[in-house]
């Protein structure tokens, strides 16, 4: 049999008991062919293999104990339940169940010998196992245990663990006879001396009774090693397809034609930093190749990115292009739209805005200034690249806050420059530094540029961190300081109360702050507000005419107001580093010092008493992300929950993080040497995902 007819290959349906609509059910899991089903790895194991005393089971414990029925009952206490006493030669334990039928209940007769595994909890009068799985005995058949640990997976409703269980059971029977492909390279294998793809895929499903689990509970076995390694291997040489494929691209070669970029530089009220001129000369030079640029710029908020993007935007539309600026969210879209427009008023260059929330005539009239080349700058959200949007000439594309979009918006975007077989030049930003090993898997389709030195005069913005027993003494500094001139922020990770989350809620803390301060001037501002409304208040406060802003995370990025330098930071304990250093970044912009206040609540755990220590020790952004990652992991980071990075299944960045320069090496030799095992690995990773790097 060859290996495109392999059963691996095949649908779902081949297997006993999948048809068509439970084939369906089980895309929710990225389960389409039977291979799929080889890399569904166990979230972890339970322990069968060992039959344990009745007398011996504790509350915690999960375990498999048989028994003797010595009564069957239905009883009514608050709820109807069925409850089973069952015993054994070491002491007895009752079987709960709340859910039943009759003929259930008729299996439990007197002296019928049962085998139950489930969690052990203290009940009203002896221990209990609630709902737990069982088998009924047949006269003289002895409790069967299993040869090795039992795993439990990933669910979606409409599919039961046993039934994933067995179907999973079947894809390893026929792997057996028709082993998967082994794509890595025999030399590479040797080098990084892993086990044998189906070895390891056969040990992480029916490991072993005498199993290193403290080795596979932390992730290093080495034959998880071995699937994580591949599955780097395919998302990195994912995104060096797009590399690649970018460097054999034509481009617009974008020349400062009119002297544009010059007179943009000659009327900017501030001098640029050194690690902004170093930017700046990295993005001309690749805007002048004839191929598409992709690079991205780090750098700490307030370093200075928005105006190194402006500058290399002027360069774009002095060679005679369009350019697309694209943000995350309509209030950093809007802070870009502002300063676009500062920067470029007295430079007779139009700029067009477009957003999901504008009323229809001035869509309209934005589409067509568009459409016409009119408009040379357009600045908005992801509504940039819906199927009405048609550009004149689009070559140049900004995205900041590259972590909250997805390769494949990117990419629509990129095919709305797609013009006479010229692909525009990307740029795109992040004000959450990178460590690099991270970097290295997240944007191996990307040059790098740093931007590492803030605007001159800044200072360092002082944080501390304070019980909010102490509110009291914040509330007053804050009066103290807006009586001297300053602005403060005041903000709360919900908009209202919420039952399930104690939180101090930003629209409870207006109202207190209001009372409490009304001497001074108190704004809110949060997700919520219709944009008008919310646009309206940040004015105010920009404009000196609000003293406090009470506010959502929606101010995290996308608000400077230099004169604004407090900042209070309501529950700190629950947000992550990198977000508290965004917050952090929205003062200090000014050229008088700031201060940062991190309120929690008592106790304060240890994860959390550890990231507000770095905040207090540092404002450097790439030893706060550093510690970010070492402590949350790379979701919150780079945002992969939302869809900047794609989900991983089995390797985890932070973890595998020292695999990532044998990923840069292997990738090499593979995709140079091994073109097919290249694909192969992508295909079986990253299935259809990895289409974008042939648009």
């Amino acid at each position: 049999m060859t290996r495109k007819e392999s059963r691996l290959d095949s649908a779902l349906t081949v297997l006993r008991g999948v048809g068509p609509a439970l084939a369906q059910t089980l895309q929710r899991l990225d389960l389409y062919r039977v291979e799929d089903l080889l890399f569904l790895l166990p979230l972890r194991y339970e322990d069968r293999t060992t039959l344990v005393p009745i007398g011996s089971a504790r509350p915690g414990m999960r375990c498999l104990i048989s028994g003797e029925v010595l009564l069957a009952e239905t009883v009514y206490r608050g709820r109807r339940s069925l409850l089973v006493r069952i015993s054994d030669d070491s002491g007895q334990i009752t079987l709960r169940f709340f859910y039943f039928s009759q003929q259930q209940q008729l299996q439990f007769q007197n002296g019928v010998r049962v085998t139950c595994f489930g969690d052990v909890r203290a009940g009203p009068n002896s221990y209990e196992i609630v709902h737990p799985e069982y088998r009924i005995l047949r006269e003289q058949q002895e409790p069967e245990v299993d040869d090795a640990l039992t795993p439990i997976y990933p669910m979606t409703e409409g599919v039961q663990q046993g039934r994933l269980r067995n179907f999973v059971a079947q894809a390893l029977g026929i792997m057996r006879s028709e082993a998967p492909a082994e794509l890595l390279p025999e030399e590479v294998l040797q080098d990084l001396s892993l086990p044998k793809l189906d070895a390891a895929i056969s040990y992480l499903h029916q490991p072993p009774q005498d199993v290193d689990l403290a080795s596979i509970e932390a992730g290093n076995h080495p034959c998880q090693v071995r699937l994580s390694f591949e599955e780097l291997l395919a998302h990195y040489m994912s995104l060096r397809n797009l590399r690649n494929l970018a460097a054999r691209e034509s481009a617009h070669a974008l020349l400062d034609k009119s002297g544009l970029q010059e007179r943009f530089l000659a009327a900017l009220p501030f001098a640029l930093t050194n690690a902004q001129q170093r930017v700046v000369a990295e993005l001309k030079a690749d805007l002048q190749v004839a191929h598409p640029m992709m690079r991205l710029i780090q750098g700490d908020v307030g370093s200075g990115k928005t105006v190194v993007a402006a500058i290399a935007c002027a360069q774009a539309v002095s060679a005679g292009v369009q350019v697309a600026v694209m943000a995350p969210t309509e209030l950093l879209a809007e802070q870009h739209m502002r300063s676009f427009s500062d920067w470029f008023q007295n430079l007779d260059i139009e700029l067009a805005w477009l957003s999901g929330s504008q009323k229809q005539a001035e869509r309209r009239a934005s589409l067509a200034a568009i459409a016409s080349g009119q408009a040379k700058i357009i600045i908005g959200t992801h509504a940039l690249f819906q199927d009405a949007v048609e550009f004149a000439n689009l070559a140049f594309i900004v995205i900041d806050e590259q972590h909250r979009f997805g390769v494949h918006q990117r990419v629509a975007l990129r095919n709305k420059g797609k013009e006479g077989g010229k692909h525009p030049h990307q740029l795109v930003m992040t004000a959450t530094p990178i460590p690099r090993t991270l970097a290295m898997a997240a944007y191996a389709d990307l040059d790098t540029s740093v931007i590492d030195e803030l605007p001159p005069g800044r200072q360092p913005v002082t944080t501390i961190a304070l019980p909010e027993s102490r509110r009291g003494e914040v509330v007053e500094r804050v009066r103290q300081a807006c009586a001297k001139g300053q602005q403060a922020y005041w903000v709360c990770p919900l908009i209202d109360e919420s039952e399930l989350l104690d939180y101090q809620a930003a629209e409870a803390s207006f109202e207190i702050l209001t009372d409490t301060l009304d001497t001074l001037r108190v704004g809110l501002v949060h997700g919520r507000m219709k944009n008008t409304a919310r646009e309206k208040v940040m004015r105010s406060f920009k404009a000196g005419a609000i003293d406090v802003l009470v506010a959502t995370t929606v101010i995290e990025v996308g608000v400077d107001v230099p004169n604004a330098g407090l900042m209070i930071i309501e529950n700190s304990e629950r947000m992550g580093l990198s977000q508290l250093h965004q917050l952090r970044g929205r003062v200090g912009r000014g050229a008088a010092q700031s201060h940062c206040v991190m309120l929690y609540k008592q106790p304060l755990g240890q994860l959390a008493r550890n990231r507000l220590a770095v905040l207090r020790q540092t404002n450097d952004g790439f030893l706060v992300a550093q510690r970010d990652l070492e402590l949350r992991g790379p979701g919150e980071l780079l945002g992969t929950k939302q869809t900047g990075l794609p989900e991983y299944r089995i390797a985890n960045l932070v973890r595998d993080a020292e695999l990532m320069p044998l990923v840069q090496k292997s990738a090499e030799t593979i995709q140079q040497r091994f073109p097919d095992a290249s694909r192969a690995i992508i295909r079986r990773w990253l299935g259809n995902e990895h289409q974008y790097g042939k648009v």
